[in-house]
């Protein structure tokens, strides 16, 4: 047990590090048009945008959203879940905006899925959520956060309103998530979630095409690099 803790510490602080490695090119690009906007209507803008960025643009952030939510069907499990993703993506999106961490999105993308796959696969071959999860769902957070940074810096952000348009990016893209798992509550795991079948006829099932979507990304983004 305590060898299997000392490899998740080992591989966090790896994939630390290879954040904060050499790829600094990325500063965020500087949005002119809205340093002379209102401040409501900048904040409306980004709340907006980051709404989008998940539904309905944000397939593969919806998609990783519902398999946190199959595996186990209890609404705290899955809400630690979610703050855990939150709390991660948070802090890469507003970090890798100031050009502090950065990865491009070549590298980004194809991990993105890859995210989606593991989650995937973890809902068909456990029985029963692991402690571990949590730890998981933060490193992919991490990674999310730097999916967000990069479709966000094509949009640019005002250097006078910084704090503020990243906040209210980042509440639409919670907003987003939010609006996701309420949907899969109402019409799945509130009708179904303690039906015997529940796992043969609806957890797996959806964990499998999911996966397999996720293979297809993975295969897709790698190819296209």
């Amino acid at each position: 047990m305590a060898h299997s803790y000392n490899n998740k510490k080992i591989i966090f602080i790896l994939l630390i590090l290879f954040l904060f490695s050499g790829y600094s090119s990325w500063a965020h690009t500087i949005n002119y048009t809205l340093e002379k906007t209102p401040t409501g209507n900048v904040i409306w803008f980004y709340l907006k945008l980051g709404i989008q960025h998940i539904i309905p643009f944000g397939i593969d952030h919806i998609l990783f959203i519902v398999g946190l939510c199959l595996l186990s069907t209890n609404i705290k499990t899955i809400f630690w879940q979610a703050t855990a993703f939150t709390v991660a993506h948070s802090i890469t999106l507003a970090l890798s905006m100031k050009n502090i961490i950065s990865l491009p999105s070549d590298i980004v993308e194809p991990m993105i899925a890859l995210s989606i796959l593991f989650v995937a696969v973890e809902n068909i071959i456990l029985s029963e959520l692991k402690a571990w999860r949590i730890f998981i769902v933060f490193i992919f957070g991490l990674i999310h956060g730097l999916g967000f940074a990069s479709a966000l810096n094509e949009i640019g952000l005002p250097r006078n309103k910084f704090l503020t348009s990243i906040f209210s990016f980042n509440l639409g893209v919670e907003i987003g998530q939010v609006i996701i798992i309420a949907c899969i509550f109402v019409l799945v795991i509130v009708p179904a979630g303690k039906k015997p079948w529940y796992k043969k006829a609806i957890a797996y099932p959806l964990s499998a095409l999911i996966g397999l979507i996720a293979v297809y990304w993975t295969i897709e983004r790698i190819i296209a690099v």
